[in-house]
């Protein structure tokens, strides 16, 4: 049964049937080899059931606050900090590009937002400063990686929500790759621009300087410290962090900037509506796909066949990576997150892997499929905002994936990278 599933699941996607009915379908056609007709009720429970988590609430609450930032002005200000900080370093709105993505990151949670809300001005601004084109798109598209893996995180909540894990230690447990990831693209950045003599943006700025932007940016970077600080702290969950995240960015945008107009929040909430109930019917199709699986066992038998091959874990994280990787090319990401997750989550958990390790590299794997040819958003994005053929981008961008997959080596060969933080903090 369950190969009559994949197989004809393949050959939807193959004829350009949507995701979520080539789930349903491949479904169905899973509960018609059984025979059993009383099942159909729970292929309708299961549907409903996938999408009654009270946990992927945060979901829409992450997106609404990503739309919201677009719209409020919270994005200049996160980038004159940024020129403050690296804009003297060569290279520097390289380096101002990266920077912006890591506070970005905690505020928003999707590399989608960071990359029209980034791109939209920084791509234009380094092609005015002398940088190629298509590199500028594609440390755009590289650095809004980081979205997903410093908290928030919409695919964290997802994953979490699947295997029973604390979301608020996924959380935490983002932190230290995040900022990684987000180093290795500012050294790769330095190379390119001592290698092709990109410009230095700015003048070395003093301490006084660096204050009073700092406090001039303070609307904008005190959003990340609530949002990361209240999880941290307990004072609240993840999903209620969301809903302080979007009051905040609707105050900030009525009322201190004075960007956000009634007409902005509404088409704001239209568009979270609509992302939002992408999300929502993939993951009830997945649901009812993935209980079927799980019915034929075939998570078991896929770990017992792994781990017959190998009993280094290492090598297991490596093995499992690559097959995320490939399959993450050619699939939409949030789909291919809720549909490998009940497959080679308890593939980790029966080898003693950490679960919180685990999470990382699934999540760090699906975000590196956001730049990847031939289904990669960002890189979509960041041509239609950066102006760049598509086909010159998917040539120029493997450089920026082969440092992201160095960053994931790393953090499968070192676990305390991921697992120090929610022990220090009992999460």
């Amino acid at each position: 049964m369950s190969i009559i599933m994949i197989v004809s699941f393949l050959l939807f996607l193959l004829f350009g049937v949507p995701i979520f009915i080539a789930l349903l379908l491949s479904s169905f056609f899973g509960f018609l080899y059984l025979g059993d007709y009383s099942l159909f009720r729970i292929m309708v429970q299961q549907f409903f059931g996938g999408m009654d988590v009270f946990t992927l609430l945060a979901i829409p609450l992450f997106i609404m606050t990503g739309n919201l930032m677009n719209r409020t002005g919270i994005t200049d200000k996160l980038l004159d900090f940024s020129r403050v900080l690296v804009g003297h370093l060569r290279g520097g709105l390289g380096h101002v590009n990266v920077v912006a993505s890591i506070i970005f990151a905690g505020i928003s949670g999707s590399a989608a937002a960071d990359t029209s809300a980034i791109g939209s001005i920084l791509i234009p601004a380094m092609a005015k400063e002398g940088y190629d084109r298509p590199y500028a798109a594609g440390i755009t598209a590289g650095s809004s990686l980081i979205g997903p893996i410093i908290p928030p995180s919409i695919f964290m909540v997802l994953y979490g929500s699947m295997t029973n894990q604390s979301i608020g230690g996924l959380f935490v447990a983002g932190i230290i790759p995040g900022l990684i990831l987000g180093i290795a693209f500012m050294i790769m950045n330095y190379y390119y621009a001592r290698k092709y003599d990109y410009p230095v943006s700015n003048e070395k700025a003093g301490i006084i300087k660096i204050l009073k932007t700092a406090w001039q940016s303070i609307i904008a970077l005190i959003a990340p410290i609530i949002i990361i600080g209240g999880i941290i702290t307990g004072v609240v969950t993840p999903t209620e962090a969301g809903a302080v995240a979007v009051f905040y960015t609707a105050i900030v945008g009525f009322f201190i900037t004075k960007k956000l107009s009634i007409k902005d929040f509404i088409k704001s909430l239209n568009e979270t509506v609509r992302n939002t109930s992408v999300v929502f019917v993939i993951m009830g199709s997945a649901s009812v796909f993935s209980w079927l699986l799980k019915w034929e066992q075939v998570p078991q038998k896929f770990a017992g066949a792994l781990l017959s091959l190998t009993t280094n874990n290492t090598v297991l994280l490596i093995i499992l990576s690559a097959m995320i990787f490939v399959i993450g090319m050619f699939m939409e990401e949030i789909a291919a997150l809720i549909l490998l997750t009940p497959v080679v989550a308890p593939v980790a958990m029966l080898a003693g892997i950490d679960p919180f390790h685990f999470g990382i590299i699934m999540t760090l794997n699906i975000t590196i499929a956001l730049i990847t040819p031939p289904m990669g958003a960002c890189v979509y994005i960041v041509s239609a905002v950066g102006k760049v053929k598509l086909e010159t981008l998917f040539r120029r961008i493997w450089p920026f994936v082969a440092v992201a997959m160095a960053v994931l080596f790393i953090i499968i060969l070192f676990p305390a990278l991921v697992t120090t933080l929610p022990r220090l903090f009992n999460l």
